[in-house]
Order: structure tokens, then sequence, then C-alpha cells
């Protein structure tokens, strides 16, 4: 899932608060700390751009989706390695032998929030022919889906149904609803990853009648059955509210997974027993600068959870690993390091010929050998120190330590720097300052973004590339960035991905042909030989085979070379001391629910 990192002036957030408070009759953006016990304010780093869950692309909006509606299935709050539990579904699914047939049961007596969309404002029964139609939209190419490439090609008559019109009144053979709570999925081949793929925002079931009121429309105006519903929405700041049909669902600290070991002194007990959501209203403010979010914090009165900025690491901090604050913000915060399941990287649009696949072999190989020496020439150890307190860490290829298919014997080569080398690589594709040609580094307009691209820059410098040839491609906003990433309009990507599951399969489908843009190979790889591992890979069982053909793919990304890979982020996270909540990047699902803030008699 899509996701980096975007800087915005704290101006713009007070202007915007504004505006909400003009909308909402607030008199102040934010309350007294005595009333602060009645609302969680949560912050993040860039905003939606739509609720829709066929768009639900990045962690932003998969933030949302999930808070705002139903999936069969999410993860236990505290257990790590992560743990799927069922969330509308009653249990996990029943699978044949053959591992093609799936039956998944929902509970009854579940509702949608109350809205006009139907009958008497009354929100209905959710039914299992909801989750049939969801899944339609998201093969329903009006919809301009994202999450198609998750179940293209494996669900029985799926692709067929969208090749022929996608007429919703034709039923899918693979696709049912046996009766309003019983699903049936039949698959063309195995796929051992679908029950993960129901724990995203993706799948989230809604209700036609939203649809077809809003149209367009839909995506601004969420109507879902999860434990919140949306107040009101700007591109600066969201208001949830507790959905009063939320059905009864109460938090028990042994079946999520607590661990007394690793997370005793969070206060995670008292969450023990409340029923979920905790909090009646869960604010979250998209601030893109951290430093915003930092002073925002530091108030008190204001949101509960931010990071510490890099800029202030060693004033706040007294030591990294283990993460230990200094004494007058360990009296004000709970702090932990949070490791991401996921990788941070640069890739290159591989249908531009210019630097990506050409017609022409030679050609081919003089990009190739371009993409190389770009590659020798970027300095992720210098990255790490300067932008993640040197905290991160760093890997060959795609596959972060401590999933399937992670292969140690790959080495560091593709990870540092040897500008010689790189050097010698321009020279053997006849590369010279004269005929290399201009590059857009691409990226969301901000103080950081330009850091990073003046960094790159003078890596390349020292390779021989001219500096004037690398250009700054700016966007106002990520969704207007992922918008021209999606239409290949870009060079130079830099982006993060969170695992939606974690299994490798998840990080490889990057680079897989078909799933090109719009889908999420944004590099737009097209490789045979990776293809056809890959299609053998997505059918097996883990195991032996399945392992030593993950390491053969990544090792096929770190030779091909359509992205420099990669770092796995660190984030020094803190929150305050009366608030009880667990942060997580992906995956997860609804995070919001299971915050709490309580009265500090400290304060």
């Amino acid at each position: 899932m899509m996701s980096f990192p975007r800087p915005l002036p704290l101006l713009g957030l007070l202007t915007c608060l504004a505006a909400v408070i003009g909308l909402t009759g607030c008199k102040k953006p934010f309350s007294d700390r005595a009333q602060d016990v009645s609302v969680f304010r949560f912050s993040d780093n860039g905003a939606p751009v739509t609720m829709d869950p066929v768009q639900s692309a990045t962690q932003y909006a998969n933030l949302m989706t999930t808070s705002i509606y139903d999936q069969l299935y999410e993860y236990k709050y505290l257990a790590r390695p992560y743990e799927l539990k069922p969330r509308l579904a009653e249990a996990l699914p029943e699978v044949s032998e053959d591992g093609l047939l799936y039956t998944f049961r929902i509970k009854k007596g579940v509702r949608y929030s109350d809205h006009e969309c139907f009958p008497g404002g009354r929100g209905r029964e959710v039914v299992a022919g909801d989750f049939v139609y969801s899944m339609k939209r998201m093969f329903d190419p009006k919809n301009l889906p994202q999450g198609e490439w998750l179940w293209q090609g494996k669900i029985v008559g799926m692709d067929e149904w969208k090749k022929t019109g996608a007429d919703y009144a034709q039923s899918i053979e693979g696709l049912r609803a046996l009766d309003d709570h019983t699903i049936q999925i039949k698959l063309n081949k195995p796929f051992p990853q679908l029950t993960y793929t129901f724990a995203m925002g993706y799948s989230s079931f809604v209700p036609r009648e939203a649809v077809e009121l809003y149209g367009k429309e839909f995506g601004i105006n969420p109507v879902g059955s999860g434990p919140y519903v949306l107040k009101s929405f700007t591109t600066k700041k969201a208001i949830l509210v507790r959905n009063p049909n939320y059905r009864e669902e109460f938090f028990n600290l042994e079946y999520e997974g607590y661990d007394p070991k690793k997370q005793s002194g969070l206060g995670l007990e008292k969450l023990d027993g409340n029923r979920l959501p905790i909090m009646d209203t869960a604010e979250v403010y998209f601030m893109k600068e951290e430093m915003s979010r930092w002073n925002s914090l530091n108030k008190g009165t204001e949101i509960h959870y931010g990071v510490i900025p890099i800029e202030l690491t060693h004033m706040v901090t007294e030591n990294l690993k283990p993460l230990k604050l200094k004494p007058d913000y360990e009296k004000k915060f709970t702090a932990m390091n949070l490791p991401e399941l996921g990788i941070v990287y640069l890739y290159f649009n591989m249908s531009n010929p210019i630097i990506g696949h050409h017609p022409d072999p030679e050609q081919n190989r003089r990009n190739l050998l371009l993409r190389k020496a770009i590659r020798a020439g970027y300095d992720w150890p210098q990255r790490n120190r300067r932008y993640y307190n040197g905290i991160a860490t760093i890997f060959p290829g795609t596959i972060p330590k401590g999933l399937d298919g992670y292969d140690e014997a790959l080495g560091n080569e593709s990870v540092t720097p040897d500008y010689e080398q790189a050097k010698r690589h321009l020279k053997e594709g006849g590369w010279t300052p004269e005929n290399l040609p201009e590059l857009d580094y691409n990226s969301v307009a901000g103080v950081r973004m330009t850091q990073l691209y003046e960094q790159f820059r003078g890596w390349m410098g020292k390779i021989g590339y001219p500096r004037e040839k690398i250009k700054f491609v700016q966007y106002a906003t990520f969704g207007d960035y992922n918008k021209a990433v999606k239409q290949k309009n870009c060079t130079l990507i830099g982006m993060a991905w969170g695992l939606d599951y974690p299994d490798a399969e998840n990080v490889l489908q990057l680079f897989y042909g078909p799933n090109g843009s719009p889908g999420s190979n944004s590099s737009n790889f097209d490789d045979p030989e990776y293809n056809e591992l890959f299609k053998k890979s997505i059918v097996m069982q883990p195991g032996p085979e399945r392992t030593e053909i993950y390491r053969q793919l990544n090792k096929m990304i770190v030779d091909q070379v359509p992205a420099i890979c990669g770092l796995s982020r660190n984030t020094l996270t803190v929150w305050h001391k009366n608030v009880v909540f667990l942060p997580s990047r992906n995956p997860h699902g609804s995070l919001l629910k299971y915050a709490y803030v309580f009265e500090d008699s400290k304060d």
C-alpha cells in the first residue's frame, strides 16, 4: 500500500481548522484539556483524496475505509507477528482440499449506519450480496479501481464479467451469495493469500443504495457498517463519530495477543473489557510537516500522537536503540520505535524508453547499464543517517527481513554506493555527459522532498551525471502525484510500500507485468521470465520450493534494476501519557477504534 511522507506548513493547517470550525460550530479548533478525554486526536502525514474502497490505495485512505466500513477480517491489535481474526466473518473460511473453493459465513444482525439512502433513513442489515456487489465494483472500469490487481485472474468468471461490459445484473460463477449470510468464492487456481486480501480496505462491504445516491460523490460521502461514521472531511482534517448501529464488540486483552514481556508499560491493560470503539469521537489531522505535528503535540491540548522530527532527535532522546526519551519528555510522552513491514524505494518507469524497456536490444542493454549506474551511485546508508536517524533497516532486493524469501546471500552490493563502478557502467553503455538523457525526478512539493531530490542529484553528480539534466517535477498533493504515477507520467519515482499482508508475494507483485499502471506495478516492469515464475509461485503453499522461487524473483529485480531498493523505516513515535494506543504500520485495520484517552490526574 503506497505512502510517502509529505510536508505542509502549519499555517495551512490552522487555516483549514478555522474553516472546519465554521462548518461544525465549534468555538475553537481544539478543546480544553478537561475535554480531551472525549476525543482521540490522531495525526497523519498525508490525506486521502477519496474514501471509496475501490480507490483506497494509500495508507491514508486505508485508515479511513477500515474505520468506516467493515471487511471480513482484520488483524489482532496486539499480536506480533500479525495474526488475522474475524471481523464481519463469523470465523476463518472453510476451504476445499484443492484450495479452490472458499466459503465465508458472515455475522447476522449487523447493520449499516443510519442514512437517508435507506428507506426511512434506518440502516439495513449487511448481507452477503453486498460483498458480491462491492467486489463487482472493483472490476468495473468506470470506478477507476486501484485494487483490481489483488484478484485479477483468480476468481472464476470475474475478468470475463469485466470484459463483457461489467453488467451488475449478470452473475459471476466464482462469486456468489448462497444466502444472506453465506459467501462462496471459486478460484481458477489456488491463491493461499486470499483470506489476507479480505482484511484490506479494498474489500469493504458497500451498500448499493449509497453508491447510487451519490454517484461520483460517494468517495466523500461514505456509508458503512464500521465502528465510525464520517461527520466531516477536508484535506486537512476528518472527524469520525461513533456509529450508533455498531454491533457489540468488546476488547479482550489475551485474545488480541497481549505480550506482557514486550508490551508492558504501555497501559494496554486499561483496554480490557471496553466496548469498541472506545472513544465517541476520533479526529484525524492531516499534517504534512513533521515540525507542525510536533508543535501541535507538545502543546498538550491538541493532537495526541506524533513522531519525533529528525531535526530534534538528539534534543528529545537519550538513546535510540532502545528508544529512551530525555527526562522532561519522558514525563509527557509514551514512546516506542515503530518498525515498518514495508519498503522505501526509488523505481524507474520502465514503460519510458529513455530509461526502461526498449524494443531495440542494443538500446535496451544500454538502458540497463544506465539504471545500474544510477543504483551504484545511490547511497542508502547516507539516506538512513540523514533522514531516518540511522535506525532504519537497509536490505538488498525487495523482500524485507523476517519474510519468507529474504536472502542474505544477495549481499550489500546493490545497497551501498560505488561511484567507480557506476562510472564503469556508464562507459560500458556508451553514456557520456553529452548523451545522457534528461530525467524527471518526481515527488510531492515540500521541504523534505526537495532535500531528498538535492541529495539524489548530488550523488548523480559524483558519477558524472550532469546535475542540470535531473529535473524536479513537483505535485501539490500526494493524490496528484499518485495520479501522475498511475498514468505513467513520471520517470523516477520515490515511494514507500507498506505490505498489505505479511507475505513476500505482496512486494513481488509490484513487478509483475500484468499489474502494470494503473495497477500496483507502477514501475511497469514486464519481464516474461519473471512473470512466469511469479505466476508459478502464487499458487504454492509456503515451503522450500516457494521460498527458492521468491529468492529467484528477488534476484531478478536486483539484476534487472526496475527499482533501487531498499529500506524499511523505523519511526520514533510518541503519544501523551493519558492515551492508551499501540501505533502500527501496514498491515492493519482500524487502529482508531482501540484508542483510549483517560483523565490524567497529573495535569
